[in-house]
């Protein structure tokens, strides 16, 4: 009987024993999932806003939530000095997906995604809005709308971010919105982050941003840290941005263009453009097609590889072959670009793609918003050049005059220029340099 009891209590020692373990790697689980930083829950996140083609009558609102929550719900009310009351508040249903991400060396994070387009807005109408599931809710946010006639306006400008994002980029994009708060849209030149996939990368982008995302419309084209070495774009890229989807079949949502006032902005997919030939011509097809029937005043690009580069020993010939002439040809009054993770931009050094003996009428910029720097060279195209600098830049279109200003992220002015249209469209330069000295240590 002593032998059996013993035996039953090693039997329970062990049984014990076995238990604590598979608890201790439950738990073990749970907690690394728990620690994730970015793991979603029934209350709404990376809220954002996108531009769509028509900015002065609509806006596009994204958003994550857990799994489990299947259906999403934006309410939206012209807002007052007053409390926001929701049951006076219109209600559009959203359009969700559940996705589930597995980058290499992050958790595997599952979690629905929301979209919905509110339209019918008045112009130049401020908005307050939420999204939710109609039990759990976001906060309020206010969105302003597009004005449908050409009063001046500012948008914010900013080259690649990708790296160290919420520890160095967070600053830099907040001290942006202080500097200009009332900002119509947002650019991103590409390569918001660093690794195609990665859920992390983007979480530190939306927190980075936070509220700013969720108050001021973006959009942005994507650099090559948005593909895959397969050249597949980021499965987040479609799920978490609502783009126009106004470009070339098979590149919804990364080329496209807007008519925002009197400015026509187009994004170009520079990826596509060096990795498919197909992609290229279909491109520079549609680009003089929207060029060739563009009634705005003001026209600027956006796409990730310069057409002139910063850096040493690096050069895009075959961008400056294809596209340049259509550019010149339909007198695109400035290039936003990213890639190089300097700043340099150049106008009158640049000869005609059309006419050599003339000077070019486009002005090219390349700038770099995140903490990841490279080299700068001495080429002549750039007027105004920096390196080791982060920067972000407010451009101001009011009439016949663009205002360009670079800022680093002290908010210091480190460069700055207008472009005055002439009757005979092509821009007079006004440089507008302060008086420090180019940062090239």
């Amino acid at each position: 009987m002593k032998t059996l009891i013993k035996m039953r209590s090693v039997c329970s020692f062990e049984f014990k024993i076995f238990f604590l373990f598979v608890l201790f790697v439950a738990l073990l689980g749970q907690s690394e999932q728990l620690a994730y930083r970015y793991t979603p829950s029934v209350y709404p996140d990376r809220i954002i806003l996108n531009l769509t083609v028509d900015p002065h009558h609509s806006i596009a609102v994204t958003w994550r939530t857990n799994a489990a929550t299947q259906n999403g719900l934006v309410q939206y009310i012209k807002s007052t000095p007053g409390p926001v009351l929701g049951e006076h508040a219109l209600s559009v249903a959203a359009q969700s997906e559940t996705y589930k991400n597995a980058a290499d060396g992050e958790p595997e994070i599952e979690a629905s995604f929301h979209s919905a387009i509110l339209t019918d807005l008045e112009s130049e109408t401020l908005y307050a809005y939420r999204v939710g599931d109609g039990t759990h809710w976001s906060e309020w946010l206010h969105f302003t709308t597009a004005n449908d006639q050409a009063t001046p306006f500012s948008f914010l400008y900013f080259g690649d971010v990708q790296n160290n994002i919420r520890s160095h980029w967070s600053r830099l994009v907040r001290e942006a919105f202080r500097t200009a708060p009332d900002a119509g849209f947002v650019v991103y030149a590409g390569d918001l982050i660093n690794r195609s996939g990665s859920d992390m990368g983007w979480g530190e982008w939306f927190e980075g941003g936070a509220f700013i995302h969720a108050m001021i419309p973006s959009i942005m084209t994507p650099g090559n840290h948005e593909y895959n070495k397969q050249q597949e774009l980021d499965p987040h890229w479609r799920r978490q941005f609502t783009l126009p989807e106004n470009g070339v079949t098979g590149l919804e949502e990364t080329c496209f263009y807007v008519d925002y006032q009197n400015l026509r902005i187009i994004s170009i997919d520079a990826e596509m453009l060096d990795e498919i030939e197909t992609f290229e011509t279909a491109q520079a097809k549609w680009l003089n097609q929207i060029l060739t029937d563009n009634p705005q005043k003001w026209t600027a690009l956006t796409l990730h590889f310069p057409f002139y580069s910063t850096k040493p020993n690096r050069d895009n010939p075959r961008l400056r072959e294809v596209f340049r002439p259509i550019i010149e040809k339909h007198a695109v009054d400035i290039v936003l670009q990213g890639h190089d993770h300097a700043y340099g931009r150049g106008m009158l050094a640049i000869p005609s793609a059309l006419d050599s003996t003339q000077i070019s009428n486009t002005m090219y910029v390349v700038s770099v918003s995140g903490p990841k720097m490279y080299d700068i060279s001495e080429n002549e195209w750039m007027r105004r050049r920096a390196r080791n600098t982060q920067l972000f830049q407010v451009i101001t279109i009011a009439d016949d005059t663009l205002r360009f200003a670079a800022y680093t992220a002290t908010r210091e002015l480190y460069d700055a220029f207008d472009l005055v249209k002439r009757a005979d469209g092509k821009n007079r330069l006004i440089n507008r340099i302060p008086d420090t000295p180019e940062r090239l240590e």
